[in-house]
């Protein structure tokens, strides 16, 4: 049996990797007017979403627990307006994660209790990850949502639940 660190790791890079599946599956669905919609300022467009969870996530994991340098610039990933391809968006979103994913699956036990500092939280590495998880899956959340709504279809994530006896596809895991 795995130990709990390993779960605890294992996871948190599956649900990464799942929740970084869906948000792709949703760019490749709109088109770049749709992930940069907005019906007023005080919106987030998709392609906004895209680049905060790509600046989170590298703060977070790659350059706090990971010791890569920061150089985010959060004011930039709400101020974008257009300026970027769905694809761009998805390779720059791909390529982070997987970043991330590197670093977790590199950490042990000793680690996760680790002490970090991020933005002006201090807090341990554990801690970190599971902020991380938490906070990309709701930002998915918003982005299905989005996708929805922009093209007005189901996106059958869960059709495995619906009593067809469809059996679950890759993705749809909880």
């Amino acid at each position: 049996m795995p130990a709990l660190h390993e779960i605890f790791l294992d996871y948190s890079a599956d649900k990464l990797k799942q929740l970084t599946s869906r948000i792709d599956d949703c760019l490749s669905k709109l088109t770049d007017d749709q992930i940069w919609a907005r019906a007023s300022d005080h919106e987030n467009a998709v392609g906004n979403l895209v680049l905060h969870l790509s600046g989170n996530v590298r703060q977070w994991i790659v350059c706090a627990v990971g010791g890569v340098p920061d150089t985010r610039d959060r004011d930039s990933e709400f101020a974008a307006r257009g300026n970027q391809s769905g694809k761009a968006l998805t390779e720059r979103l791909l390529q982070t994660v997987e970043s991330a994913l590197a670093v977790i699956r590199s950490l042990n036990s000793d680690r996760l209790a680790e002490i970090t500092d991020v933005q002006v939280y201090h807090l341990t590495v554990m801690e970190a990850i599971y902020h991380v998880v938490e906070h990309f899956a709701g930002h998915t959340g918003q982005i299905i949502f989005a996708t929805k709504l922009l093209t007005s279809k189901d996106l059958g994530y869960y059709r495995h639940l619906s009593g067809t006896n469809a059996s679950p596809g890759p993705d749809d895991t909880p």
